[in-house]
């Protein structure tokens, strides 16, 4: 899900970046610079809760608070900013769509929002699958459904790992056994019938 959060940083403003420029348009530019893109830990200011890790996607407004600091030998200025920001924030038993990127034998990799999830081949349907990793596809033995590489899917979060402040080292797990999830084709197939 995408939230809105306000939230606060220090960030280093080298010393060439501060000759010449508007002070405001260099603390914005390196904000921007440092946290878009960063999974990084946010405490909602607005709404008073610890989200934990979020995926910063933009910052929407950017302020220096007070005045930034000197650390002798170093020549940077260590400034705190204030900033309000679109963030993705996955949260446990959230269902959300998204595309299949990559079929293995283990399950297929599904992006949503910045991430891969993993969903695995027990979690995709209820019949026994045969997998043709050359066409980059799941298919059902009994259904004959197949789920591949492009297929736009609705799913379930049933695990969260973000531990990391890296989104490759992100862990996300997927599930699409459950009522009303699935490939959208067949939940798309499956209303028609009804």
């Amino acid at each position: 899900m995408y939230v809105e959060i306000d939230d606060e940083e220090v960030v280093r403003i080298p010393p060439p970046q501060l000759l010449g420029e508007d002070y405001d348009e260099v603390v914005e530019r390196v904000a921007r610079e440092k946290l878009e893109g960063q999974l990084v830990d946010v405490n909602d200011e607005k709404t008073g809760r610890n989200l934990g890790k979020c995926y910063i996607v933009t910052l929407t407004d950017v302020s220096a608070e007070g005045d930034g600091t000197i650390v002798h030998g170093d020549g940077g200025v260590y400034q705190r900013v204030r900033y309000r920001a679109i963030a993705f924030y996955p949260e446990m038993q959230e269902i959300v769509e998204g595309t299949v990127v990559s079929v293995q034998k283990f399950g297929a990799f599904i992006k949503i929002g910045p991430f891969e999830g993993l969903l695995h081949i027990g979690q995709i349907m209820d019949d026994r699958i045969d997998i043709d990793l050359g066409n980059q596809r799941f298919i059902g033995k009994d259904t004959k459904k197949d789920l591949k590489v492009g297929d736009k899917v609705r799913v379930k979060i049933v695990h969260i790992n973000l531990s990391s402040s890296s989104i490759a080292d992100s862990r996300i797990g997927l599930t699409m056994k459950q009522m009303g999830l699935g490939k959208i084709q067949w939940l798309a197939e499956k209303k028609v019938q009804a």
